[in-house]
């Protein structure tokens, strides 16, 4: 039988993509694309965004006219069921709890699943669930539920059947990372589970997704000098405005996010750090929009994602007033970018000429690799000598457009 695996959104839909992808394998499945005649398609989708619920819809009709059997599961099916029954032919509408049980319905098998297979050269691991928080407008505690953490000991073995697999690197995510364990007995942290897998396997790098700024204590930034740990941490700001955080129910202020991005660098020279920015939530005037520009000038980032506020249904911001316009949204985007492209670039340039580690991902037919360094960025290597998966010393030699262009030196 063949099945074809289409997954939109984040890290933890893709993780759990390739333990139901992996399994089927197992079990003598072939996994194709959509142009190959699939008998299965099944669709993991994400409502994050308005254009996210979009994209959902669209990957399903696409599916739907391959003539196979569409199992729809994630955030978009769980949250909007009624809208997918108006489309036709759908045969199953999957919950996110359920969603391993697609393993066993298509193989009619109940043995123990595996966790060895990702269709990444750096494969995301899924350590959490859910999310306790109320940002005013986020709709994925909706579809997720509560934060849930996996049992440490079952994290370590996941790890271990990656690392036997031949993967170099794992990268740890949840939808809410930084509550790890805290709903485990006896409690525990992220810091503790990160400890234990650098002590009980051989993985040699692993990445963080993700993670709060308030949530990173000292003992994780110890952590960040292993040489294990990736140089490299996400931690969403979303507005410098104290009044707009405020109104999105964040757990810091601007004060705050800075003092933790210059702890963390006083302690991790070196490290990159990425941020998350939403511009146009209701009633950020100029003013604070221009609160949060001239705090991403001043900090340090690498890289940013920026969205556009996007209305979810059933979240308190969708009802607030003083809703800002789509041009309004898109000319701060606009601003936004182009401060982004100077932040990589500087970023890149402070990388000129250093030895950096880095994963191959991809290799091309012109003599060249492609892969992520230790902080995050995409390099481009004279050799495709190596296969996808090893972890190789690379000189950065140059920039070329948003790609570094590095010197093989040996593999690690």
């Amino acid at each position: 039988m063949k099945v074809a695996v289409l997954t939109l959104g984040c890290r933890v839909n893709q993780s759990e993509s390739d333990v139901i992808e992996g399994n089927l394998i197992k079990y003598g499945w072939s996994v194709v694309t959509l142009s190959e005649c699939p008998d299965y398609c099944i669709i993991n989708t994400c409502s994050v965004t308005a254009k996210s619920d979009y994209q959902s819809r669209q990957l399903i009709r696409r599916a739907l006219r391959t003539g196979a059997k569409v199992i729809v599961t994630g955030c978009y099916s769980q949250l909007r069921p009624n809208d997918l029954k108006k489309i036709d032919g759908v045969d199953f509408i999957v919950n996110n709890n359920n969603k391993y049980n697609i393993i066993n319905m298509l193989t009619n098998n109940t043995e123990s699943i595996t966790f060895s297979h990702s269709s990444k050269s750096r494969p995301n691991i899924k350590v959490q669930d859910g999310c306790n928080y109320s940002c005013t407008y986020c709709v994925v505690p909706l579809a997720r539920g509560r934060s849930r953490s996996l049992d440490m000991q079952k994290v370590v073995q996941h790890v271990r059947e990656i690392c036997d697999s031949g993967y170099n690197e794992i990268v740890l995510t949840g939808i809410h990372l930084g509550s790890y364990g805290y709903d485990l007995i006896p409690k525990i942290k992220l810091s503790e589970l990160i400890r234990t897998i650098l002590e009980k396997t051989q993985i040699q790098r692993i990445r963080l997704s993700s993670i709060e700024s308030n949530e990173v204590d000292n003992e994780l930034i110890q952590l960040l000098k292993d040489k294990r740990l990736c140089k490299h941490i996400h931690l969403p700001m979303q507005s410098g405005s104290n009044t707009i955080l405020k109104s999105m129910n964040r757990m810091y202020s601007d004060e705050d996010f800075k003092r933790k991005i210059e702890t963390i660098l006083s302690r991790v020279p070196d490290i990159a750090i990425g941020t998350d920015i939403i511009v146009g939530f209701p009633g950020e005037t100029e003013k604070d929009f221009q609160k949060t520009k001239k705090l991403l000038e001043y900090l340090p980032l690498s890289y940013m994602h920026i969205f556009p506020f996007s209305r979810r249904p059933k979240t308190i911001a969708s009802e607030m007033a003083q809703q800002c316009t789509s041009e309004i949204k898109k000319e701060r985007v606009y601003e936004l970018n182009a401060l982004n492209t100077k932040k990589k670039i500087n970023y890149m340039l402070s990388q000129l000429h250093k030895t950096l580690e880095v994963i191959i991902e991809e290799k091309g037919s012109d003599g060249f690799s492609t892969g992520t360094t230790s902080n995050y960025l995409k390099i481009k290597i004279n050799s495709n000598a190596y296969p996808q998966k090893t972890l190789v010393r690379v000189r950065a030699a140059e920039i070329e457009g948003n790609l570094m262009r590095g010197d093989l030196i040996d593999t690690l």
